[in-house]
């Protein structure tokens, strides 16, 4: 039962502190759609979403005009794409982008591939395709997961995925290679995560489930404002408290979906997702902690303080908790990191640091147009051994602006928002990516 004084709460956090349900994401298994002739399989593919996710949207609307509780985004994912397609992935590629359109989403992920290991004849046709898929879509979402904990890190899809990046900017040069902020590349991919780009229905997921993503900077922010100068004991009970009246909502908000929609409920994520909006933002808790700037000294062990107390409240509050649950730390969508990055108070390096202790990774960076394939794969494959070693997800999303230096900006509007261009390392690394091969899972992932 939400208890009255949970509903007050609720109504302030709305209307004072910036927070809403990030999004509710109907997950869809299309496993039924397969076709050796590509048109046929995606026109079962178009057929099964518009069927399937036909009141979703509407759905998301009543709940929001009868609960008050803004509802930002209505997304999709499906089956990765890759374990569907025995041919040309492009037509299943344009038929997901125009099933986003009809169904009225905001996004639709799952032109995936699963490569941890090795890449079969359809990882490899699908990986090739993202570019002209991404630069010929607008709401299409797409990610390959290169590592895991169990498989070890294919450096193989590695550096194909720097060479995919870099062809998928340029063929979106004219929007800043907006296109690359629709990709992503996962170390440890789950397969119930709500957030977009990296959303897919993983192969253990039922039928169709709903899965909710919360999000509250904001509402964390104004709380921590109330225990000024307490020790940190003080600051991650705080948090855990805050946590877990973000996720009573977003319990609240999947219940009710999956009620009316008679589809099983999955998973509230309850990762702090910032936007560019002011008062939104994950970097300004941190120097609500008392550092001045995002990425000064201290800003590692404040971030792994938050993360692990939003997990520890948010997961009292749900019987089902999953996603990746933690703090995001993207930086053109969250305004206290895009003024930490102009001040030069962040860099890549310490970013890279930062995913060590939070969820995802390296997300939403600027770099250099003429940063090197070889380097995107490098960056990749530090964030794919943090999370093997430390047996987390992390992901790289990062976007070489065509033309652009750094120092320069560019926009991408909406929840994607602007990013100054961050420098990358200049020292080459062109021996070290073209090995190839894999590298051996760790030792302790031998834990049966």
């Amino acid at each position: 039962m939400i208890e009255t004084g949970e509903i007050l709460q609720t109504m302030r956090m709305i209307q004072e502190e910036n927070f809403d349900i990030r999004t509710i994401t109907l997950g869809i298994n299309l496993l039924d759609c397969s076709d050796s002739q590509p048109e046929t399989c995606a026109h079962k593919v178009y057929d099964k979403i518009c069927r399937t996710a036909a009141r979703l949207v509407q759905t998301g609307q009543d709940i929001e005009t009868e609960f008050g509780i803004p509802i930002v985004n209505k997304r999709i994912s499906v089956t990765p794409v890759s374990l569907i397609c025995q041919g040309d992935p492009l037509p299943i590629a344009l038929a997901l982008d125009r099933a986003a359109r009809e169904m009225g989403v905001d996004f639709l992920g799952g032109y995936s591939a699963l490569a941890q290991k090795g890449m079969t004849r359809a990882d490899e046709r699908l990986i090739a395709s993202i570019p002209e898929a991404l630069s010929r879509t607008n709401l299409l979402c797409s990610s390959v997961n290169v590592a895991s904990t169990r498989a070890g890190i294919n450096m193989n899809a590695v550096r194909e995925m720097g060479r995919v990046i870099k062809a998928t900017a340029e063929m979106t040069a004219d929007r800043d290679g907006l296109g690359c902020a629709k990709l992503v590349v996962f170390a440890n991919a789950v397969e119930d995560n709500p957030f977009m780009a990296g959303a897919f229905c993983g192969v253990g997921e039922p039928e169709c489930a709903i899965n909710v993503g919360v999000s509250g900077p904001g509402v964390v922010k104004v709380a921590l404002e109330q225990v000024k100068g307490a020790p940190f004991d003080v600051v991650a009970e705080t948090i855990k408290r805050t946590a877990f009246k973000i996720t009573r909502v977003g319990q609240l908000v999947a219940r009710e979906a999956s009620q009316r929609m008679n589809i099983p409920f999955g998973i509230v994520d309850l990762s702090l997702a910032p936007t560019p909006a002011r008062g939104d933002s994950v970097a300004h808790i941190l120097t609500e902690m008392g550092l001045e700037m995002a990425g000064a000294p201290g800003t590692t062990a404040a971030l792994a303080l938050l993360n692990d107390a939003v997990k520890k409240g948010g997961v009292m509050a749900s019987n089902h908790v999953g996603g990746l649950s933690g703090a995001f730390i993207p930086v053109s969508e969250d305004i206290g990191m895009i003024e930490a990055v102009s001040a030069g108070a962040l860099t890549l390096e310490k970013l890279e640091a930062m995913t060590c202790v939070c969820s995802v990774g390296l997300d939403m960076i600027a770099v250099p147009g003429d940063t090197s394939a070889e380097a995107i794969s490098g960056i990749i494959a530090d964030e794919a051994a943090i999370g093997i070693i430390n047996q987390k997800t992390t992901a790289v999303r990062v976007i070489p602006a065509p033309g652009k230096k750094a120092g320069d900006r560019v926009e991408f509007g909406g929840l994607l928002g602007f990013a100054p261009v961050m420098p990358v390392n200049p020292f080459g690394n062109q021996a070290f990516i073209e090995r190839g091969g894999r590298i051996p899972a760790p030792l302790h992932s031998l834990r049966n």
